[in-house]
């Protein structure tokens, strides 16, 4: 019984040890990992005309680009118009820079340096705007395609995607411009016209453009990730994400074929049936979640700046990459930043409710996190459906994602510092977009791109984002303008 008790009692006190190690060594993990937030002086904020800069945003809003994957020449007149106001409004800059008309929409404007031998880079934003909703148009605070500037916002549906960044690049560009600034390196400003349906037209064209010059871009800079306030718990401060990878984007067609016939008489296997039970294994079966590449990195980089118990978890994800990605699983926002997600779109089968339809089809979207690729997809989706019956087509457009932009870089470190000039209140960190732009076409003339837009959001706006009551502050575009002059200003000055 003694030697019993002794066995018991030296097993409690390696226990106790063991516990006082593991959290001593958590401890240290948490406290020996410094701040990752570089140094840097705000500077003044630059003299912006915000009613003057508003209102020409405005009267872009009210021109309806809306691009289409089938008819190349839809807006068209909406999109010369576009252009008419774009060269009224900004007379220095197209006095400064050359400009091209490339796939009969998009613009491609360069405003050459001093320095032939200097790299050049490219700012990219899209001229196009997603359609209204169908019945939700009531729902808006103000019309749509008003441009209304009112309550300090500027109202409609492209005043943040994309209007908002292509007109702030323009501001800025003309006030430099006017100042009589003479860039060392050689800057394009690329603006797509079909973003919203895969800028396969527009994007594609002006890189492909660009390469058969023989240019090699240094970046690109698109839109992109946001300054986020409120979202990442643990952080009492607004946290701007410089994306630096971008998932793919993979459609896939599933279908089968059975025979039709009379509704009075089903039988076992009906085409609906087939495929309903294929779509809904390939939703209880999600891809895997991983804490890892860039998400990993966000997460390191932001915990220094959190709460104690946040960076103790953080600081130490080999023993607690469990838990927190258990907790990203929890919101669709964060779960997307950690698994390749799967999406069902589509349904058809069938026109009339007494015949057994003879084929049915389902489009299923992917976004693929860095590391799969169209293949694997294909190659899983075939595994779990696990039936030869289900044929399985992907659909043109689809990409890989790209390779991700190292942190490391001099020009990640100007992107970093540019933000921390112009928005001293914020955090820092490189993240992952789960969304495709236009730089996704970009990637034959550069290896470094960088995704981010100057906009402050909180949760609440996020839902406008291609949704209902589309807005845009008016301080907030006051500083996005500020942001692309500093950013023009460190990347390309002499």
């Amino acid at each position: 019984m003694r030697r019993a008790l002794r066995i018991l009692r030296n097993l409690v006190l390696l226990l106790i040890v063991a516990a006082v190690v593991l959290a001593a060594v958590l401890v240290a993990n948490t406290w020996r990992k410094p701040t990752r937030q570089i140094a840097v002086a705000p500077v003044a904020p630059a003299a912006v005309d915000e009613t003057g800069a508003a209102q020409r945003l405005g009267a872009a809003v009210k021109l309806q680009t809306i691009a289409s994957a089938t008819d190349a020449d839809q807006s068209a007149e909406a999109f010369r118009a576009l252009h008419g106001l774009i060269a009224q409004n900004y007379p220095a800059f197209h006095a400064a820079a050359k400009r091209e008309v490339v796939a009969n929409y998009s613009l491609l404007y360069t405003w050459e340096g001093s320095d032939p031998k200097a790299p050049p880079f490219a700012l990219l934003a899209h001229q196009d705007v997603v359609p209204i909703a169908p019945g939700t148009e009531g729902d808006w605070q103000v019309p749509p395609f008003s441009g209304e500037v009112k309550d300090g916002f500027i109202w409609g549906r492209g005043s943040w995607d994309d209007k908002g960044n292509l007109f702030s690049m323009l501001e800025a560009a003309e006030q430099l411009a006017k100042e009589g600034f003479k860039p060392k390196r050689t800057i394009y400003f690329a603006f797509g016209h079909d973003e919203e349906v895969s800028g396969k037209r527009g994007a594609a064209a002006m890189s492909k453009l660009l390469q058969s010059r023989g240019v090699k871009l240094d970046f690109v800079f698109d839109e992109g990730l946001l300054i986020t306030d409120g979202i990442l718990k643990g952080i009492d401060k607004p946290v701007a994400l410089i994306g630096v990878a971008e998932k793919g984007y993979v459609t896939l067609s599933l279908s089968t074929t059975a025979t039709p016939g009379h509704s009075s008489l089903p039988p076992p296997d009906t085409a609906i049936g087939k495929l309903s039970a294929a779509l809904a294994r390939l939703e209880k079966r999600p891809f895997p979640a991983s804490v890892s590449g860039v998400m990993r990195e966000t997460l390191q980089t932001v915990a220094p700046e959190m709460d104690f118990s946040s960076q103790l978890v953080l600081s130490n994800l080999w023993l607690f990459e469990p838990l927190v990605r258990a907790q990203l699983l929890k919101t669709a926002q964060t779960a997307a930043t950690i698994r390749t997600t799967t999406a069902l779109t589509i349904f058809n089968a069938g026109n009339k409710e007494n015949v057994l339809p003879g084929r049915a089809e389902a489009i299923v979207n992917f976004r693929l996190l860095p590391g799969e690729t169209e293949e694997s997809v294909i190659a899983r989706v075939k595994s779990l459906i696990g039936d030869d019956r289900i044929k399985v087509t992907p659909l043109p457009g689809n990409t890989n994602p790209p390779p991700m932009t190292s942190t490391a870089t001099p020009d990640y470190q100007m992107v970093n510092r540019t933000i921390r000039e112009i928005f001293p209140d914020v955090l820092v960190a490189p993240g992952l977009m789960v969304a495709a732009t236009d730089s996704r076409n970009y990637l034959d003339v550069t290896s470094n791109i960088f995704r981010f837009s100057p906009v402050r959001a909180t949760a609440e706006d996020l839902k406008r984002f291609h949704g209902t009551n589309e807005r845009l502050s008016v301080a907030n575009y006051a500083d996005m303008i500020r942001f692309y002059r500093r950013l023009v200003q460190n990347a390309a000055a002499p």
